[in-house]
């Protein structure tokens, strides 16, 4: 398993980006505003994860996602603490992360990686995104907002 900054111009494969956000428009409009790390099996990238500033001070993971056939092998763990690593060298003090009510996985990797929550946007995806989105047998409405402090 190698874990690594992606290159200028890389492509990065939709359905990894897809898992973590369902609405292709919704991920062009962080895709180039974030630096990007891959986790790369045996040269097939297999997991993602997106870190976008915010401002000097903080930044945002954007979009992790592992392939399902990969899930609960510790990839995502490795690429949060890369991001973190990587907001950590540019001097930012806090990082965010945004998720769905429903996504019942992510909330606890997300907590496990010592993010807490610190805000509910009501109704966020009932009024951002075309489609019902539904996770887990739940309906996905809320977006759930958390955060770490880290010393720059």
């Amino acid at each position: 398993m190698n874990i690594r900054p992606t290159q200028p111009r890389e492509t990065l494969p939709a359905s990894l980006l897809l898992l973590a956000d369902p609405d292709w428009s919704q991920v062009e409009n962080y895709l180039d505003k974030s630096s990007w790390t891959v986790a790369e099996e045996q040269g097939r990238i297999v997991g993602v994860c997106g870190l976008m500033p915010l401002d000097t001070a903080s930044a945002e993971i954007v979009n992790l996602a592992v392939d399902p056939d990969r899930q609960g092998k510790g990839i995502g763990k490795r690429l949060i603490a890369s991001a973190l690593e990587q907001a950590q060298s540019r001097g930012c003090e806090k990082v965010i992360v945004r998720t769905g009510n429903s996504s019942l996985n992510q909330l606890g990797l997300y907590q496990k990686c010592g993010f807490r929550m610190v805000r509910i946007e009501r109704d966020y995806f009932v009024n951002n995104y075309p489609e019902p989105i539904f996770e887990n047998g739940i309906p996905c409405r809320d977006q759930i907002i958390l955060e770490m402090t880290i010393r720059g």
